[in-house]
């Protein structure tokens, strides 16, 4: 396998960017003119000693914006661990340098504009969650990559890539179409990746947890629902539990995502906006492709939807059932499981039903494992795909468990548990496990929600705390908050920097401009008023209390009949995005 270099100096002049790769032995250099935009392979006795040097850690990519090209580097890394002898980074700080040595040939709508998109970028970039390695292919699982050819072996990191999970693929369009400049960049996922040595009964094994966060469809939480007609469902996240001991090794991967059919859940202002499934698209078509894939990426599948099976929910968890047996597909099997409802009243016990209940195909599908000298013994012939709205805090609990059953077994066939030893019995090892599930699931929530995951709690405890109870109503605070009133541009951020929209500098007037209603000005200050005057009244009373009375039944239905037309056109009051057309986000 062609491996990337693993450290760079740039080199800033005002025509060029010359970016040389550091190492043993290492004399390339890659060249990028800032007016042509070329980029060209060359060697360290063409950097011109009168350039601003500065060390880097890695090229992110390029991106077109108003003021012209931007080149995007990682500056600062963290050692994550070690995968199979491979240092895996988490990436901290990048730098957005632009092409351009001025801008003062834009006008000021132009700045303005520019200046939105770089902060858009810059949203992305600063939300927690880029990993990389420069010798080993971190987007696919370890069965995948046994299962490859000689060819596949020899290909670069950027060509042999799962496209799914390559958050950058867009940004290194330039650099992937000349193959000899692939040593300069590689691959980077977004999501959540620990790795923790560990010791039971004196055998020290590393504990290891990668979720890979799915590019095609990805967005926030409201306005990417459901999935695309190719297939791919929102909020999709591929989760790797993989165990080395005594160079063997062992995986377990389930999958998460939205559930797969066209269906909506706009934020209104509403604490819960109504979801909408659409009735003018053949559903059948997507929902086919999806599952599709699904079954010739990872085989047979077990649906666990966790929603609830009742009120706005319950036509959802319907369409989803009909549809998988309209299907007809005998490696496709359907679990509806109300989570809500069955651990109400914070009887979390409960879950063992549903884990029990999957027990026979998880013995069933197995899981990956490769015994200490290099041989296969066991795949993994099968997936969970678990969801239920969000695909997030429900979700995540179920997985945990889940993914503990396997790894039971294997801890067992390795040798690290003895007969009739149970991992919840390891109190060091059961803290560092329920500790990483929760951060995983914090990790995934940030990423789609804005806030850290509910019920995390259990998660780490086991059980379900008043404190924790405490937490996720704050957390639900907040993230109602950031889906009314900040995701618009969260969402316009994402569609940014995968390509979906792509900047036309020829362009006068961008997407940016988009005029308000006269309703969204000045409904709010009219109630801003109208409250304000209540409060006033309240202060400072009149002559008589009727006089008082009356003020206040004024002031108080002026407010009230305000929020309730706000209330009504909910939909024009939040933050929408800008950049892609509405019909391609319901």
């Amino acid at each position: 396998m062609a491996t990337a270099y693993e450290r760079f100096n740039l080199h800033a002049t005002p025509e060029k960017f010359y970016i040389e790769a550091c190492g043993d032995g290492a004399n390339d250099v890659l060249v990028i003119d800032r007016v042509s935009t070329e980029m060209t392979l060359s060697g360290i006795k063409d950097i011109p000693p009168s350039g601003v040097t500065r060390p880097i850690c890695g090229i992110m990519g390029t991106t077109r914006l108003v003021a012209g090209m931007y080149l995007i580097v990682i500056t600062r890394k963290r050692k994550v661990g070690d995968l199979f002898g491979h240092t895996v980074w988490k990436a901290l700080e990048f730098d957005v340098i632009s092409y351009k040595k001025t801008i003062l040939h834009l006008t000021d709508i132009q700045m303005q504009d520019n200046k939105t998109f770089l902060s858009m970028i810059s949203n992305v970039l600063n939300t927690d969650g880029f990993y990389f390695c420069t010798d080993y292919d971190l987007t696919h699982t370890q069965q995948r990559l046994s299962n490859t050819s000689p060819d596949f072996q020899e290909m670069s990191l950027l060509e042999r890539a799962d496209q799914r999970f390559m958050w950058n693929g867009n940004l290194l369009r330039e650099i992937i179409a000349q193959p000899e400049l692939h040593k300069f960049a590689f691959p980077v996922i977004h999501g959540f990746i620990v790795m923790k040595p560990c010791c039971i009964n004196g055998k020290v094994f590393e504990w290891i947890l990668i979720s890979r966060r799915s590019c095609f469809r990805a967005g926030v939480r409201y306005y990417v629902r459901g999935i695309d007609s190719e297939g791919h469902a929102a909020n999709f996240v591929e989760t790797e539990q993989i165990v080395q001991y005594n160079n063997a090794q062992a995986s377990f991967v389930q999958t998460r995502g939205s559930m797969p059919f066209f269906w909506s859940q706009r934020p209104n202002l509403k604490y819960k906006p109504k979801p909408q499934i659409s009735t003018d698209t053949n559903h059948m078509d997507g929902f086919r492709r999806h599952f599709e894939s699904q079954v010739l990426i990872y085989g047979k599948q077990v649906i666990l939807n966790l929603v609830n099976q009742k009120g706005s929910e319950l036509p959802l968890e319907q369409a989803f059932a009909k549809m998988v047996n309209g299907m007809e597909n005998v490696l496709i099997k359907y679990i509806a499981f109300d989570f809500h409802k069955e651990c109400s009243k914070m009887r979390w016990h409960r879950l063992q039903i549903l884990v029990d209940a999957v027990s026979d195909m998880q013995e069933e599908f197995g899981y990956f494992m490769v015994s200490s000298d290099g041989k296969v013994t066991s795949e993994q012939s099968g997936a969970f795909r678990s969801n239920c709205m969000d695909c997030l805090d429900r979700t995540n609990v179920i997985q945990s468990l889940l993914a503990r059953r396997s790894l039971q077994s294997q801890l067992q066939r390795m040798g690290v548990l003895h007969v009739g030893q149970k991992i919840e019995e390891q109190a060091d090892f059961e803290k560092i496990y329920k500790n990483a599930w929760a951060d995983n699931a914090n990790a995934c929530a940030k990423q789609y929600a804005g806030t850290g995951a509910l019920k995390t709690d259990f998660t780490r405890t086991g059980k379900r705390t008043h404190w924790g109870l405490v937490m996720d109503g704050w957390n639900s605070m907040i993230r109602y908050y950031k889906n009314n009133f900040s995701d618009g541009f969260r969402q316009d951020s994402i569609d940014l920097f995968l390509g979906n929209y792509t900047v036309d500098e020829t362009e006068s007037l961008t997407p940016l401009h988009v005029q308000k209603d006269w309703k969204f000005l000045l409904l709010p200050v009219i109630m801003a008023v109208a409250f304000s005057m209540c409060i006033i009244c309240l202060l400072m009373a009149g002559d008589t209390w009727t006089e008082t009375l009356a003020y206040l039944l004024f002031w108080g239905m002026a407010s009230a009949l305000t929020a309730a037309v706000i209330v009504v056109n909910g939909r024009e009051f939040v933050d929408a995005p800008k950049l892609v057309q509405k019909e391609k986000m319901d």
